[in-house]
């Protein structure tokens, strides 16, 4: 007999209702997804929460990952909710070392949506495709009343396949490891917003919307031991590292002074009241690599981007930390936000 649970494992008194919170990539988010979602369908234990999951298949590994584009506005400098669908795809199954090959794409439209930009959303999904190597070969279509979809959703599933004998995901992170970044941070989130609420910047600051499989795909194949993955789309930079050190129950410490980030990012952000380490990316990650290995990784990540750069290190096990280092030698706690700065980003 099935016994069920009559009582929400979330406190109802504080949340009755969910909140943009629960979806951008914070405590509130962790707390919907390992309360609610994973105890609920029971994942076994050597689930891992991570950008995409390995399946081991009798003759090969598949890497498999679903994901869902909110964001408002629909186009903005470097991209568009299209290009965003794909290269968010492709990335997620990059952060398991996996070669992206198909892709599936889920439109939910609202009644009254121009066709015209339709088409120049579906121009866009295919012409990144192509750019990126895959393909779209299924999807679904819903039409729903005007009013009640905010224009167009899109639902993206992917997959890839693991051509190596490499685990890359959070329970490889070891002691002593360097961490490093491929580009600067925050530009995604910033142009975004200044799109979204007509802000008049004295630059355009451009998303760094673009795929990342390229980049990985080169480490491994030219031996580049890789312990962990992670793109840092939705909460940023803090938000991921403080994830894989929860995760592997290490300490994690960053210098401030190697965290690339664009002047103009930099000043919008303290004109916004914002911080970069929590604004979203779209074509930034973070690789855990052994220190024999730095070279090599930074070798061919600086061949792809001049601006990557080795920002920190685990540096022992402990309960889940992350701490930072700043220009002035003192050390911060860099804690995980409890929902979002900025709401529907992707």
């Amino acid at each position: 007999m099935i016994n069920f649970q009559t009582a929400c494992p979330i406190p109802l008194e504080k949340y009755p209702q969910v909140l943009l919170g629960h979806g951008g990539g914070g405590k509130l988010m962790q707390q919907l997804l390992e309360k609610m979602i994973f105890s609920s369908f029971q994942m076994n234990k050597d689930f891992s929460p991570h950008d995409s999951s390995v399946v081991h298949l009798p003759t090969n590994k598949i890497a498999f990952t679903t994901d869902s584009y909110v964001i408002h506005p629909l186009f903005f400098p470097g991209g568009d909710i299209g290009s965003l669908a794909i290269n968010g795809t492709v990335n997620d199954l990059a952060m398991s070392g996996a070669r992206p090959l198909y892709i599936s794409l889920g439109f939910i439209i609202e009644e009254g949506f121009e066709m015209e930009t339709l088409w120049n959303i579906i121009q866009s999904l295919q012409r990144t495709a192509e750019e990126a190597g895959v393909r779209i070969i299924t999807g679904d279509t819903k039409v729903v009343d005007r009013g009640k979809g905010d224009g167009i959703f899109i639902n993206s599933s992917g997959i890839g396949i693991v051509e190596h004998d490499q685990f890359i995901a959070p329970e490889s992170v070891q002691v002593g490891d360097s961490i490093l970044i491929n580009g600067d941070i925050g530009r995604h989130g910033i142009s975004v917003m200044a799109t979204r609420e007509g802000l008049e910047l004295e630059t355009t600051i451009k998303s760094d919307c673009q795929p990342l499989h390229q980049v990985i795909q080169e480490m491994i194949e030219q031996g580049v031991e890789i312990h962990c993955l992670r793109d840092l789309t939705r909460g940023g930079l803090a938000s991921s590292l403080n994830e894989i050190a929860n995760s592997r129950k290490v300490k994690i410490n960053i210098q401030e002074k190697s965290i690339p980030v664009m002047e103009d990012v930099r000043g919008a952000c303290e004109i916004l009241g914002f911080d970069p380490l929590y604004i979203a990316n779209e074509g930034r990650f973070v690789a855990f690599i052994p220190k024999n290995c730095v070279d090599k990784a930074l070798k061919i990540m600086r061949s792809f981007s001049d601006s990557s750069y080795v920002i920190g290190e685990v540096i022992e096990q402990n309960e889940g930390l992350v701490t930072l280092k700043n220009e002035i030698g003192t050390t911060r706690i860099i804690d995980m936000l409890s929902g979002e700065q900025l709401p529907r980003i992707c």
